[in-house]
C-alpha cells in the first residue's frame, strides 16, 4: 500500500514480527532520520517531513506496533518502552538501516528514543526530543488511569473518542482546526488500535527514564530539545531541567506552542532540526 500526498511524502510499509509496519517516508538518498512517536501516531511527524527532506535527509516516522496505520496489537509485555525500543531496533534491521542513525522522539518515543541511545539498540549518533517524557514526568493522569484494567473494561469507544479528542485539541494549541483532530483521531476509531493505545497507555512507566538519568548525564551525543512553551502535559520546566544536567544538549523553546509543536511552528522546527541532523 501506498499513498501520496500533494508534497513528496508518501506512506508505505515494511513487514515486522509477521505484521505490517506502517510508515511515512520521503524516498531518496540521504542520512536516515528516524522519528518515533508516542500517545499519538506518526501525523505528528507530517508538517516537518518536507522540510527534513529538503536539508537531504531521509525521514522516516514509523507508527509503532498496534497504532496509527500499522498492524498488531500490543500486549502489555510488548507495549513497554524497553519492548517497544526492540521492535525499533528490529524495524530499522528490517529497512537495512546500519551504522550511526539520528533518532527523535515526541512523548512516549522519546523515552523509546532515549532507550535506544542508552542500552545501544541502534547507534544514535545524534538524538531530538519533542515536547518528550522525561525523568518522573509522566504518566500524566489521563494516560496513567488505564493501568487499571477495571478503567480498560469500563470504556467504550464513545468515551474513549471523547476523552482523546479533548486531549488532541489541548495538545494542538492554536493548530486545532476541526479537520485536524479529525485526522489525529482517525486510527482511533478502530477497536484494535484503541486496544492498542489502552494497552500502552497502561504499561506506561517513569522508571523507564528515571533508569536512564545516570548514563543520559555521561553521554555526550549531541541532543537537541524542542519544546512547545505551553505544553500542559510535558512542562517546560522538565526540559530546562534536562538541558542543564545532560551533556552537549540544547533547548529550542517554541512560544504559543501546545505537546504538538509540530503543528504549531513547522517552518521553524523543520529548520531546527534539519540544521541539527545535518551539522
Amino acid at each position: 500500500m501506498s499513498e501520496t500526498t500533494e508534497t513528496t511524502v508518501l506512506r508505505t510499509e515494511a513487514r515486522v514480527d509477521g505484521e505490517a509496519a506502517s510508515y511515512l517516508t520521503v524516498e531518496q538518498d540521504g542520512p536516515a532520520v528516524l522519528l518515533l512517536h508516542g500517545t499519538y501516531w506518526s501525523r505528528v511527524w507530517l508538517p516537518v517531513l518536507g522540510r527534513l527532506a529538503q536539508a537531504g535527509l531521509r525521514p522516516i516516522a514509523v507508527d509503532l506496533p498496534g497504532l496509527g496505520r500499522s498492524g498488531g496489537e500490543l500486549t502489555p509485555e510488548t507495549a513497554t518502552v524497553p519492548a517497544l525500543a526492540d521492535w525499533v531496533a528490529r524495524f530499522a534491521a528490517t529497512l537495512g538501516l546500519s551504522g550511526p542513525i539520528a533518532v527523535a522522539g515526541h512523548d512516549i518515543g522519546g523515552a523509546i528514543a532515549q532507550h535506544l541511545l542508552v542500552q545501544r539498540r541502534l547507534e544514535v549518533s545524534r538524538l531530538a526530543l519533542v515536547n518528550s517524557v522525561t525523568y518522573d514526568s509522566w504518566p500524566v493522569p489521563g494516560v496513567a488511569r488505564f493501568r487499571d484494567p477495571a478503567v480498560i473494561a469500563a470504556t467504550t469507544a464513545e468515551d474513549f473518542l471523547t476523552a482523546r479528542r479533548q486531549a488532541v485539541t489541548a495538545a494542538l494549541a492554536g493548530a486545532a482546526t476541526e479537520q485536524r483532530t479529525a485526522d489525529y483521531l482517525d486510527p482511533w476509531t478502530g477497536a484494535r488500535v484503541r486496544r492498542s493505545w489502552m494497552t500502552l497507555a497502561g504499561a506506561a512507566d517513569s522508571r523507564y527514564t528515571r533508569d536512564l538519568v545516570p548514563a543520559l548525564r555521561r553521554s555526550t551525543t549531541p541532543k537537541l530539545l524542542v519544546w512547545g512553551e505551553d505544553d500542559g502535559f510535558q512542562k517546560v520546566e522538565y526540559a530546562e531541567r534536562f538541558a542543564a544536567e545532560m551533556p552537549n544538549t540544547t533547548l529550542l523553546r517554541i512560544p504559543d506552542a501546545g505537546h504538538i509543536p509540530t503543528e504549531n511552528a513547522p517552518d521553524r522546527i523543520g529548520r531546527a532540526l534539519g540544521d541539527f541532523f545535518t551539522a
